[in-house]
C-alpha cells in the first residue's frame, strides 16, 4: 500500500515537472555543462583516463541530484500544499519514498544524456560488462536518491536553507561515490571487474543503512512546523 501510494506521489511530481520541462532541463544542461568543461582539460582526441571519467560522470549525477530533489520539494511549496499533503491519511513515509522514485526516474532520465557524453568528449570506448554497468548504476543511484530525498525535506521550504541540501549530501556520499568511481573505472577500462566486487558490497550495505535511517528521521524533517 505505501508502495503503491508511493508511485501515486511520484506519477504526479513527474507530470508537473515534464509538463514545464524547465527543470529536468537545467539538471541536464548543467550535467553536460560539467561534462563538456573537464573535456576541456585535455588535448582534442585525447583519452582521459578511465578512473576520471567515471569521477566526471558522477560529479555530474550528484549536481544534477540537489536540482531534481530541491525542485520536487518546492513542488508543494510552490502550489501551498505542504500540509495538504502531510494530512493525508498515510504515513509520511510514503512522502519520502515518493519523492525518491521521482528524483529516481528523473536522475536516470539525465544520465541517459550523460553517458553518451562521457563517451564522445572525453573518448571512452571500452566497456567491460554492460550488465556490470547497469548494477553500478542501478546501486548507487538507490543510495543518491534515498539521501537526496531525506536531504531534500530538511532543506524545504526556506530558500536559506536550500544550500543544506549540497553541503550536507556531499560528504554523506563520499563512501557510495568512491565505489562508483573505482568499479566505474574498471568497466570503462576493460578489466576484470575481480578485484573491485567487494565495492559492490559496500554500494549494497551503503543503501541498506541509510534507507532504514531515512525512514527513522523522516517524520522529524518533514513534519508540521
Amino acid at each position: 500500500m505505501m508502495f503503491t501510494r508511493g508511485l501515486t506521489l511520484a506519477a504526479k511530481d513527474l507530470r508537473q515537472v515534464l509538463s514545464g520541462g524547465n527543470g529536468l532541463f537545467q539538471a541536464v544542461l548543467l550535467g553536460l555543462l560539467l561534462v563538456f568543461i573537464f573535456s576541456l582539460s585535455s588535448e582534442p582526441g585525447e583519452r582521459i583516463a578511465p578512473q576520471s571519467a567515471a569521477a566526471i560522470f558522477w560529479i555530474a549525477s550528484c549536481f544534477s541530484l540537489v536540482l531534481i530533489f530541491t525542485m520536487l520539494y518546492r513542488l508543494e511549496e510552490e502550489n501551498e500544499t505542504r500540509m495538504a499533503l502531510i494530512m493525508t491519511p498515510m504515513p509520511i513515509q510514503t512522502v519520502w519514498l515518493g519523492k525518491l522514485l521521482g528524483g529516481l526516474a528523473l536522475l536516470v532520465m539525465a544520465q541517459v544524456c550523460f553517458i553518451p557524453a562521457i563517451i564522445v568528449f572525453l573518448a571512452q570506448e571500452t566497456l567491460t560488462s554492460a550488465v556490470g554497468l547497469f548494477a553500478l548504476i542501478g546501486g548507487v543511484d538507490a543510495g543518491l536518491v534515498i539521501l537526496g530525498s531525506l536531504l531534500g525535506a530538511v532543506s524545504q521550504g526556506n530558500d536559506t536553507r536550500d544550500s543544506l541540501l549540497s553541503i550536507i549530501l556531499f560528504p554523506l556520499l563520499l563512501p557510495l561515490l568512491l565505489g562508483g568511481v573505482k568499479v566505474g573505472g574498471v568497466l570503462l577500462q576493460g578489466a576484470s571487474l575481480a578485484g573491485v566486487t567487494d565495492w559492490f558490497g559496500i554500494i549494497g550495505a551503503f543503501d541498506v543503512i541509510f534507507a532504514g535511517a531515512a525512514m527513522l528521521l523522516f517524520p522529524h524533517v518533514y513534519g508540521p512546523e
